[in-house]
């Protein structure tokens, strides 16, 4: 009898330890059995602290990296076995993938920033609608001819990406993925889904550096210059806690009947928190934007002090998007900001760009809009007052 207690105690001390060792991530969404085929592997703490689209976890000879669908709750959309050995066996619910990878083909500009960090930069062979790019190294190299242009994000050349012989190919994913990715996949290609534009806080969206660190074998440098970007946030949202009277704030503009503000729970409702800021709709529950006409925006923020993200360089074009712009107060006393302090005439923007990876800068250009007094020397980077 005391040999079966012994015995019992001893596999409930395995059975604790193997459940120890999983993330909480990883507790509440792996239900797939494939990953008890290789027991002896513990895996470690995830290192994820904000992103809610991905996991990376760590294993005695691979990474996993799982991407949740952001469309279906607790889905998988994709799992990858990071391996630096190919003869590694891996379990078999998910894709093993030599890294570091060698040559990297990029959908969306957000993607460049990340690469950047990491010195991977000149890894990217292939990328869609290079004239939205704002990265000079990537502009240049693509004049060169070392980068070739494959299309737009919604319609990929495929035979251009194939003769290209990316080791993976970075797409950002929707809800609608289009028959084209599809056929990407089927044909070999390593489709790997960066879905930060999905994420609702600044810090989340940059935490996919730490995706891009594993994919390149950089874990360790990418979990490092996130770390600092996420201590200067934290300092400056200090700063913006010192006000106590907070501005009251618009964004965006009326565009063809229908004005898009941002949902009081999206990333930029969350900003403006963060900034300091009256929001009148942040305690809205909407993660994205929130449709709205003009007569309404018009009842709840004729009178706000602020206009913030507006969809211009000048309030020249912003009378001549709608004249009705007129009406609000920002307009009237000079305090209508926009995102295009950087751009190129062929409309890449730098906000959309190398910003996703920079919150800490994104917070700091929004303190210096709200509350100029808190920083008083400070030259914001991505915003410019409207002139």
């Amino acid at each position: 009898m005391r040999q079966l207690i012994y015995n019992i105690i001893a596999v409930l001390a395995v059975v604790i330890t193997i459940s120890g060792c999983k993330s909480e991530s990883e507790q509440h969404r792996d239900n797939d059995p494939g990953d008890k085929d290789l027991s002896d592997s513990c895996i470690m703490k995830s290192s994820i602290k904000y992103a809610k689209g991905f996991d990376l976890a760590e294993y005695d000879d691979y990474q996993r990296l799982t991407i949740f669908n952001p469309w279906v709750e607790d889905g998988i959309q994709q799992r990858f076995y990071l391996v630096t050995d190919a003869s590694v066996i891996t379990p078999s619910d998910g894709k093993r993938l030599l890294v570091p990878i060698g040559s990297v083909a990029i959908s969306s500009c957000t993607h460049t920033e990340f690469l950047d960090m990491l010195g991977c930069i000149e890894k990217v062979n292939a990328m869609c609608s290079p004239e939205l790019i704002y990265n000079a190294t990537l502009r240049q190299r693509h004049a060169e001819g070392k980068i070739v242009s494959i299309g737009d994000a919604f319609n990929v050349n495929h035979e251009l990406l194939l003769s290209c012989r990316p080791d993976a190919f970075l797409v950002a994913s929707y809800s609608n993925q289009n028959d084209n990715t599809d056929r990407l996949i089927k044909s070999g290609i390593n489709v790997v889904y960066n879905n930060e534009w999905t994420e609702t806080t600044l810090l989340a969206r940059a935490e996919w550096l730490k995706m891009m660190g594993a994919l390149f074998g950089k874990t360790a440098e990418a979990d490092s210059l996130f770390s600092v970007i996420e201590s200067n946030y934290m300092e400056a949202s200090i700063i913006a806690r010192q006000v106590v009277e907070k501005p009251a704030i618009m964004a965006g503009g009326n565009f063809k009947g229908t004005w898009y503000m941002p949902g009081g729970q999206s990333w930029m409702g969350r900003l403006i928190a963060d900034a300091g800021g009256d929001y009148y709709y942040a305690n809205d529950s909407t993660s994205t934007s929130l449709p709205l006409n003009f007569e309404s925006v018009l009842n709840n923020f004729n009178d706000c002090e602020v206009w913030i993200n507006a969809p211009t360089a000048t309030i020249r074009e912003l009378l001549q998007i709608d004249s009705r712009h007129n009406l609000f107060a920002p307009l009237k006393n000079g305090r209508v900001y926009s995102f295009y302090a950087k751009t190129k005439p062929r409309g890449a923007n730098d906000f959309w760009e190398s910003a996703v990876a920079h919150p800490d800068i994104v917070l700091k250009d929004m303190i210096w809009a709200l509350h100029p007094t808190l920083l008083p020397d400070y030259n914001p980077q991505y915003i410019m007052h409207l002139q």
